[in-house]
């Protein structure tokens, strides 16, 4: 299978390049599935059912997300009709909405797609490990899954890289999300599991992690709040991850950054 992860998508500039370049990506690299995290869609704050629509309608299949997934408050009520967006695992019981589903892809293969959140730094939630021992349990790959996708949405590196070995040879994918900043770490780790650190943000990059940057250096400058933070507007670069998999095992061939348009250094899939 050909899959692609694309990483945070950071507001209207993100969207817009997100929405522009799907199409293509999947007819020119043949893609079976896509996976888009969105929780930093809709002004950089969480996302609402329009802008789910508009990623979905381009071209992504699940859309994940993270410590934002409740910013905007109507996620709360489509979240729970809505099965192709997902919300972290590992919230407590009885939260709205879904942490892992297994979603068809091209083709009837069947695609687990797993969203957790660290506890490194972030909101202590319930343990993320447990909460993809659960799901790769009740899920295997090669029996009822034919891939398997574990976005990872955490601040420490050490948490995000000790999901990966957790997972291996039992995941197609582990790629972490939330930093904003595309890793240089794309492997293979060895019991065949593709592995990036973050997949960086779908975004502009002449920012502070996706915000315009004045307030950003008030506050560091200062320590000072003198305004709200706003994604910023320029062209955005689209970040992700592309994973080829062995059809008989589900377990990663190839794994490739992908980074397109904006002002980071392009690297695409030859």
């Amino acid at each position: 299978m050909r899959l692609l992860f694309l990483g945070d998508v950071v507001g209207r500039s993100g969207r817009d390049a997100v929405v522009a370049a799907l199409p293509d990506l999947r007819a020119d690299l043949d893609l079976d599935f896509v996976v888009v995290n969105g929780e930093n869609a809709a002004g950089g704050f969480g996302i609402t059912e329009k802008i789910t629509t508009e990623l979905l309608d381009a071209g992504a299949d699940v859309i994940s997300g993270g410590n934002h997934s409740w910013d905007q408050r109507e996620a709360l009520v489509f979240i729970e009709r809505e099965h192709r967006l997902l919300r972290p695992a590992n919230f407590p019981a009885g939260t709205p909405g879904r942490g892992a589903g297994l979603f068809e892809a091209r083709g009837g293969r069947r695609v687990l797609l797993v969203n957790v959140m660290g506890r490194v730094f972030m909101d202590p939630l319930d343990d993320p490990f447990a909460a993809v021992e659960r799901e790769l349990t009740a899920a295997p790959m090669g029996d009822v899954a034919d891939a398997v996708i574990v976005d990872i949405h955490a601040e420490a590196t050490s948490e995000k890289m000790a999901m990966g070995h957790f997972c291996d040879g039992r995941a197609s994918l582990v790629v972490g999300t939330h930093s904003h900043i595309p890793t240089a770490d794309a492997q293979v780790l060895p019991g065949g599991t593709a592995y990036q650190t973050d997949a960086g943000m779908c975004g502009d990059y002449d920012s502070v992690i996706g915000m315009q940057k004045e307030e950003p250096l008030n506050r560091f400058t200062r320590k000072i709040s003198s305004g709200r933070f706003a994604p910023a507007e320029g062209e955005a670069t689209v970040c992700g991850v592309f994973v080829e998999t062995d059809d008989a095992s589900g377990l990663a061939s190839r794994v490739e950054p992908v980074r397109l348009g904006g002002r980071l250094k392009q690297s695409m899939i030859g």
